[in-house]
């Protein structure tokens, strides 16, 4: 199925962030934290091209200095704090469509929010796809707080549990395990992409990955954990 098939890999990176300014040339443990996933996908196997989206200068000179194309630079009205990725995807695969003739089979989002994932997670989960008769895939992990043990305040103020289920489980052995999407990876046939605007199609599957290689950076805390994991050699 890999064979003949044409497979992009995009990367978003504004210049604006509201939780830490800059946030995608902040250097993490030495470099700046959009080049980890650059590095990555620059690895893969399977991918044919890799494009950084975004719509600041400084950001975009060191994207191709690290290795990844900039062909365009991203309106402003789709890289501020409300827009969504899926239009910026759409309007990456659009001008590559009308400027170059180009567009490709799958289409990888690789969030840079994402550093510590590596370049076998990214081709497993390409293989997975590509071998399997589903639309997309998005990464996942084990959640570390079992949603059959979390409670919501109802109406009346009483506690009630969020997962309505007759069995109690008391013992944490005893959970089913349950997923959460990780932001690491988001695969899509680019046909089935452009029909529904996302990667939440009809037919997913999921890619497991490990909690150490989940961490996906929304604030500063979670900066800290990462850049003690990677001075310390823990990943």
């Amino acid at each position: 199925m890999l064979e003949g098939n044409q497979i992009l890999a995009m990367i978003l990176a504004r210049g604006g962030s509201k939780g830490i300014p800059r946030k995608n040339m902040k250097l993490l443990n030495g470099k700046p934290l959009m080049t980890y996933t650059i590095e990555e996908a620059r690895e893969s196997d399977y991918i044919d091209r890799l494009i950084l989206s975004t719509d600041d200068e400084e950001i975009a000179e060191a994207g191709k200095q690290y290795g990844a194309e900039v062909p365009f630079i991203r309106p402003d009205e789709l890289a501020t704090d409300t827009a969504k990725s899926e239009d910026a995807i759409i309007h990456a695969l659009n001008w590559l469509r009308d400027n170059e003739g180009y567009l490709p089979d799958y289409i990888v989002l690789l969030q840079p929010t994402s550093p510590l994932r590596i370049v076998e997670d990214i081709d497993r989960s390409i293989e997975k796809l590509t071998t399997s008769k589903a639309d997309s895939l998005i990464s996942i992990c084990k959640t570390d707080k079992s949603p059959y043990w979390m409670k919501k305040i109802n109406d009346e103020g009483h506690l009630e549990p969020v997962i309505s289920e007759k069995k109690h489980y008391s013992r944490r052995q005893d959970l089913p395990d349950t997923y959460q999407l990780n932001g690491a990876i988001y695969i899509a046939q680019v046909e089935v992409f452009l029909k529904y605007k996302s990667f939440f199609t009809d037919k997913i599957v999921p890619y497991i990955m490990p909690r150490k290689r989940s961490i996906d950076i929304d604030d500063i805390i979670d900066w800290k954990l990462i850049q003690l994991l990677l001075e310390e050699e823990l990943i």
